[in-house]
């Protein structure tokens, strides 16, 4: 049941989801695409809330691509937050809610909306509104799973034709941002000490990669395209164990990358990760058949699990 019946490691830290949203502008910009407008509507005085950062930020991407996806002749979203206090009447109405202090972040878009029976099972694991071969339904469960496990709540408020708005609702704390409680990675998918060059132009996601990867024992380099890619891999050329990297770079393809490096560094396998779904990937012919790819956005988790049955494949 995935988010509803297994449990995610979170390493959770006391921030400010302001600090999350805006560094995350430019990556849903680029997901959302140009004909989508984004707004945010950020309380300067919201408070902290102690969560895992690299969920949250799954979060917030399963909603935009939830919302990019109700839109497809464009349109707005936006993101707020602000604090809230929940109280006994809405506790009564929400049964799973308790009354108390709450940052509140909340995504608005103006697509299609959904009807009720609809906003029933919306975060039910495999439901989804897609066409076959779409994709499946676990965007919405995941970031249920996330929250829930994060001590908050989603309520989702949908009217068709009018859009859709999701409101989180996540403990506030008092403690500063910036405390950080790393707990032990989940050692079947903790590195070894092995290094990682990620490669990919997008900071956002470049990051997020890093902070996954380095928080479960991994050692990472980076490049922002196939060209620092592989000045990097000639000056670590004997401590490189993979590589990660999109599929398109503003340079070069990523299978020409994995070219070069691997002809640099014969023991290096590869992972590919790309915004394009594996079905698009397939029809543009940009992989071959059976290589091992990794859809974004991606979970931490999924992110892990890759990285790691990559490294222990044999070499082809």
């Amino acid at each position: 049941m995935l988010a509803f019946g297994r449990k995610q490691v979170l390493q959770p830290e006391v921030l400010n989801l302001n600090a999350v949203v805006s560094e995350m502008d430019k990556m849903l910009r680029r997901v959302i695409g140009e004909d989508i407008d984004l707004v945010t509507v950020l309380d300067p005085e919201l408070g902290n809330a102690k969560v895992d950062p690299s969920q949250m930020e799954q979060v917030i991407m399963n909603l935009a691509v939830n919302a990019r996806d109700a839109m497809p002749q464009g349109g707005s979203l936006t993101i707020e937050t602000g604090n809230v206090e929940l109280d006994e009447e809405y506790a009564r109405q929400h049964a799973e809610a308790e009354p108390g202090s709450y940052v509140m972040l909340a995504l608005s878009d103006n697509g299609v909306g959904m009807d009720a029976e609809t906003q029933a099972r919306i975060f039910e694991p495999f439901f989804t509104t897609k066409l076959k071969g779409e994709g499946t339904g676990f965007g919405l469960s995941t970031v249920y799973g996330i929250v829930k496990q994060s001590g908050g709540n989603i309520n989702v408020y949908s009217e068709p034709a009018k859009g859709t708005t999701f409101k989180i609702y996540l403990p506030r704390v008092e403690e500063p941002a910036g405390v950080e409680h790393q707990p032990e990675a989940s050692p079947e998918r903790a590195g070894r000490g092995e290094t990682v060059l990620v490669v990919e132009d997008e900071p956002g996601v470049r990051r997020l990669a890093r902070t996954i990867l380095e928080r479960n024992g991994y050692v990472v380099l980076e490049g922002a395209d196939g060209s620092e890619g592989i000045r990097v891999c000639e000056e670590h050329r004997e401590e490189i164990h993979l590589l990660l990297t999109d599929v398109v770079l503003p340079d070069t393809g990523g299978p020409a990358l994995a070219e070069r490096v691997t002809a640099l560094c014969p023991r290096v396998k590869v992972l590919y990760m790309s915004g394009y779904t594996n079905n698009a990937i397939a029809h543009r012919g940009v992989l071959e058949p059976g290589v091992v790819f990794l859809p974004k956005p991606f979970t931490p988790e999924a992110l892990l699990s890759k990285v790691r049955e990559v490294l222990e494949s044999p070499h082809s």
